[in-house]
């Protein structure tokens, strides 16, 4: 039987890596199926082979990869049989493939209507100038309103949710039936993501499209996919449907990672993360791979585990339907403690009125579309707009709101990274705006950060060790003997094997990466970290266990955060009070459980109902219209132009008062408490 077109099989496949010493088993015995117009996703940790599969189907397998066995077939077509050639023709027209970075994919020297233009040229025999014309169509096509000037731009002058809408757009050129998705939201913030997967399902339904989706963030696999693979060091441990496996998952991998996700209005407790670490797949155990890490096991894990299928649902454990209806184990004795300063200390941190104003002079703030050419008109734009704040000793201030609206300045501005334009700043009682930066080193020491990038934050030529050592030497903490010693501590303090210390930045996952941003900025013993972006690109366990050891510093120690994060759920898990920025201004602050609860500002309430859930429920999601071109500073709220509750003119020419639901509670609008309490929800559909 002819299957039908956009399907793809693959059956038994094994991929081993060559590696100093031996070779890796990337992938054992997989073998997947989705069918036209559904949507498989393949979940799992880093290291467990997930876009190594993706890798494969494509053709774009590195050198060192060979395929042990298995077959790939799309549309009944033997891939790994085919002639380069065939394979280069077939993929790109009918087959595409959205990555995770689109910084690191498309070509920075290149215009963005160029690069989305040349595979109509390429595979479908447009010119160049139909070609440009049909990539401004896809641009629109993708949810972007200024699609001419979006054409014309460069990647670097777009924001990082309108590259990943151009990368799509670019996948989708040549309209294919096949759309392979390699952690396409990784980086987006909560709103980008949902229009990004309002995109794919809009495309999926009015294309046919055929999508296999790889991702670590399970509320988004929940909503996007219509089944899921449980792929664990290169095997598939649970496969089935995704509303099934997430409301009953049978095997205890799958169960371990639906307990480390953090919830929303539920932080009594650490999170339950999985103990361990991927097995070494250069001699991977013979019997269960999960064993060392599993709650269930026993000596009989040691044997070889096979597939089976049991109540609908393909599984590898002996003991699946045993411990079907047995939970993970959460930890239950082990509350989080609130502020260790307690609420009469005096504040570790004040910044009082602090201010940022950036000229840009390209990018798309500063970009015009006049008649046929794009041309770039410099603007000023308050990247920090009067923020005032306190953080105590022992306090995680979380600190969300979209990509663009400040968060990053603000923390960089706090600790004189950035130089701010206005206000004052005092960290441990002293003032430190306005002192020169060679007398900041006492400050240098007790403040540190976790970069969003560590792929720009660690040096490429220093080892791990060398570059956690450096601020061990640099501020005197250890003498020179115990470097060494105090490294390897800091490694498996985040959880890395001590031999990572050998290797270099590019040898390591992008996880693995941020974990050793973690310990650098650990290794000062500081008093106060801005995390920025700290777990945005950790799987579910390895950001609860960084998660987890947030909290035990902070209660141990009482080391004070701001974390700044689109991950509400991970906020909110951890912070004791959270401020919502917007173009550069605070919209409301409050304790936790006060911004989980109504009445909340129109764009908290757009922000949370945006966060993707593992029980399936996006009903009442708030679709924000896309940000207005950003300009100088607004005489009104600065939300107005996409505020659902918009009342009138007031809101454009007038600054809303502060209203204080609380004594710890505080938002800027112009409707009243009743009102936004009444209102909340009228809006959603």
């Amino acid at each position: 039987m002819t299957p039908a077109p956009g399907t793809l099989s693959i059956a038994g496949l094994s991929i081993t890596y060559r590696v100093p010493g031996g070779s890796v088993a990337a992938l054992s015995d997989v073998s997947l199926d989705v069918a036209r117009g559904r949507t498989l996703a393949v979940v799992g940790e880093s290291g467990s082979g997930k876009s190594t599969v993706a890798l494969a189907v494509m053709g774009l397998l590195p050198a060192e990869a060979a395929v042990a066995a298995g077959r790939v077939a799309f549309d009944g077509i033997d891939l790994l049989g085919l002639a380069p050639e065939a394979r280069r023709r077939l993929r790109g027209r009918r087959m595409a493939l959205v990555f995770q970075d689109p910084f690191s994919v498309l070509n920075p020297s290149l215009r963005v209507g160029e690069q989305i233009g040349e595979g109509l040229v390429v595979h479908r025999g447009m010119t160049p100038e139909a070609a440009l014309a049909r990539a401004v169509e896809l641009l629109r096509e993708v949810g972007i309103a200024d699609a001419a000037a979006i054409a014309g731009a460069y990647p670097h002058e777009l924001s990082g949710g309108m590259r990943q809408r151009a990368l799509i757009a670019g996948a989708l050129a040549a309209e294919p039936d096949l759309l392979i998705l390699d952690e396409p939201t990784t980086a987006l913030d909560v709103t980008i993501e949902a229009q990004i997967l309002d995109l794919l399902e809009e495309l999926q339904a009015k294309r046919g499209l055929t999508m296999l989706f790889i991702s670590h963030n399970l509320g988004v696999v929940r909503r996007i996919a219509d089944d899921v693979a449980i792929l664990y060091a290169g095997e598939i441990v649970e496969r089935g449907a995704t509303a099934e496996v997430f409301a009953r998952p049978m095997h205890p991998y799958t169960k371990g990672l639906l307990a480390a996700i953090p919830r929303l209005g539920e932080r009594q407790h650490r999170l339950a993360a999985i103990p361990g670490r991927l097995p070494d797949l250069r001699a991977p155990p013979t019997g269960c791979r999960f064993a060392a890490r599993c709650p269930h096991a026993l000596d009989a894990c040691a044997a070889p585990q096979r597939l089976d299928t049991h109540a609908g649902r393909v599984l590898r454990c002996h003991r699946a339907a045993e411990i079907a209806d047995t939970p993970w184990p959460v930890p239950t004795d082990d509350a989080i403690a609130g502020p260790a300063g307690g609420t009469s200390t005096e504040p570790l941190v004040v910044a009082r009125d602090l201010a940022k104003t950036f000229t840009l002079t390209r990018g798309l703030a500063a970009m015009r579309l006049e008649g046929v050419r794009v041309v770039h008109r410099p603007v000023r734009v308050p990247a920090v707009d009067g923020v005032s704040l306190e953080i105590r000793p022992g306090e995680v201030l979380g600190l969300v709101g979209e990509s663009g609206s400040g968060k990053t300045t603000l923390g960089r501005t706090i600790l004189r990274l950035v130089e701010p334009d206005g206000g004052s700043l005092r960290i441990g009682g002293v003032e430190i705006g306005g002192v020169p930066q060679s007398k900041l080193e006492a400050m240098r020491r007790q403040a540190q950060i976790v970069f969003q990038n560590p792929d720009s934050s660690l040096n490429p030529r220093k080892t791990i060790g060398e570059i956690i050592a450096r601020p061990l030497a640099r501020f005197g903490i250890v003498p020179s003997g115990e470097i060494a010693a105090r490294v390897r501590r800091l490694l498996d303090t985040v959880r890395l094997p001590a031999h990572y210390a050998d290797r270099y930045p590019h040898q390591m996952s992008g996880g693995e990466k941020q974990r050793v941003g973690i310990a650098r900025a650990l290794a000062t013993e500081p008093r106060f970290i801005v995390c920025d972006e700290p777990v945005s690109a950790l799987d579910v366990s390895v950001q609860a266990a960084i998660v987890n050891l947030l909290a035990e510093l902070r209660d141990r120690l009482g080391v004070a955060y701001l974390f700044i994060s689109h991950d509400i759920s991970v906020v909110a898990h951890l912070a004791d009070r959270i401020a919502v920025m917007y173009r550069g201004r605070i919209m409301e602050i409050g304790t936790t459980a006060e911004i989980m609860r109504p009445p909340w500002h129109p764009y908290t309430q757009a922000l949370l109902s945006a966060v993707p859930t593992v029980d399936g429920d996006h009903a009442d999601r708030i679709r924000l219209p896309l940000e207005p071109r950003r300009s100088v500073a607004a005489t009104g709220c600065v939300f107005a132009g996409r505020c659902p509750k918009r009342i009138g003119a007031i809101c454009d020419e007038q600054q809303p008062p502060t209203l204080t639901p609380s004594p710890s509670h505080s938002l800027a609008c112009h409707l009243t408490l009743a009102a936004l309490a009444q209102r909340q929800g009228s809006e959603r559909r």
